[in-house]
């Protein structure tokens, strides 16, 4: 946590713009369609979803290499962080990261990420019940930086993913790269670039389920996501802002009907397509008693202006314990899409 110092009026104004903005809450949408490796997406931890994610150029409050690699030599100490959630539908989110410095100039992070669904209503043809299937997906990542100079630093996370789906379709497996730099501006403003999911997708082979599948690849979206964090108030309460670029491909597939000799067939045809993204993120955090902090943040799901984005808040509470730091932090975030509400909880020990 840092410094006590009062809070300024542009602190006040930033925090409660936020709160206000949950509060009201944002109008439901369509459904947003997903990509491969979606629930690797949804954040990662109580504190980076309560500021919506938008946690890339965090150079000041330890925020997880899993958003930008590059903040792994910023960490304090040794720090353990586990995390538990609650979703709609039937939906599970666990995160598991252990982090620690290297002589000063380098740091690095490992941890995991399970994401499930339960309980799928499994039905034959004729509509009766078969049994209940499940859904397990993984995803593992060792991040490791570097300070290039004082005000510079760089990294470089390597992520295995895996997707279980059923019994009767092997498991895809797939390797992701991040590269990320951060760079302190002035003492209190710090921007960030980061290249997302390089080399990632999932390959299917549906070939022995009912005799007619096919082979299928899933890439996963290419992002690019610049970030800008400026701390205020002494240290006393942080605003951080990002904005993605996301490149993403799917193949069309159609049939057309034609004339071969005597007789008529279908032709296949297949198309590439590339799709292209913006999205937006902005976060803030204030410090309002010392080891207590209120945090709020909206994050852009989709295309549509207003009714995409997805508001969050939470708090964090902080008690020393001897030698070892206790904190407990708490996000709370509305999903327009899929019409209901994510509680997130996560355990962080410093050593």
């Amino acid at each position: 946590m840092r410094s006590t110092a009062n809070i300024s009026p542009i602190g006040r104004f930033a925090v409660g713009m936020m709160l206000g903005l949950m509060v009201l809450g944002m109008p439901i949408s369509e459904a947003v369609a997903q990509h491969a490796g979606a629930f690797a997406r949804v954040g990662f931890g109580a504190r980076g979803i309560a500021m919506g994610n938008a946690q890339a150029s965090d150079v000041f409050s330890g925020a997880s290499p899993y958003y930008n690699p590059a903040l792994a030599p910023l960490t304090e100490g040794q720090t353990i962080a586990a995390s538990v959630s609650a979703l709609s539908f039937d939906r599970s989110l666990q995160y598991l990261q252990l982090g620690a410095p290297l002589q000063g100039r380098a740091g690095f992070a490992v941890g995991l990420v399970h994401a499930a669904v339960s309980d799928i209503d499994g039905r034959d043809n004729s509509g009766f019940h078969t049994g209940s299937f499940s859904v397990d997906e993984y995803a593992g990542f060792l991040s490791f930086g570097l300070r290039l100079s004082e005000k510079v630093s760089g990294g470089i996370n390597l992520q295995i993913f895996q997707s279980d789906l059923f019994d009767g379709l092997s498991a895809a497996r797939t390797v992701g790269v991040d590269i990320g730099i951060a760079y302190r501006l002035r003492e209190n403003w710090a921007m960030a670039v980061v290249f997302d999911d390089l080399l990632a997708r999932y390959t299917w082979d549906g070939s022995d389920i009912g005799g007619s599948g096919s082979e299928v690849t899933d890439s996963f979206p290419r992002r690019l996501r610049l970030g800008l964090s400026h701390l205020g108030g002494d240290g006393k309460w942080l605003v951080s802002a990002e904005l993605e670029s996301r490149t993403s491909s799917a193949t069309r597939i159609s049939y057309e009907p034609r004339i071969l000799g005597d007789g008529a067939s279908r032709i296949r045809n297949e198309e590439t397509l590339t799709l292209q993204e913006t999205r937006f993120r902005v976060g803030a955090e204030a410090e309002l008693l010392e080891g207590f902090a209120l945090r709020a943040g909206l994050e852009q799901l989709g295309d549509e202006t207003l009714g995409s984005f997805r508001p969050s808040a939470g708090f964090s509470a902080e008690q020393p314990m001897g030698e070892l730091r206790l904190q407990i932090d708490y996000a709370f975030g509305l999903e327009a899409q899929a019409g209901g509400r994510m509680h997130f909880v996560t355990l962080r020990i410093a050593l």
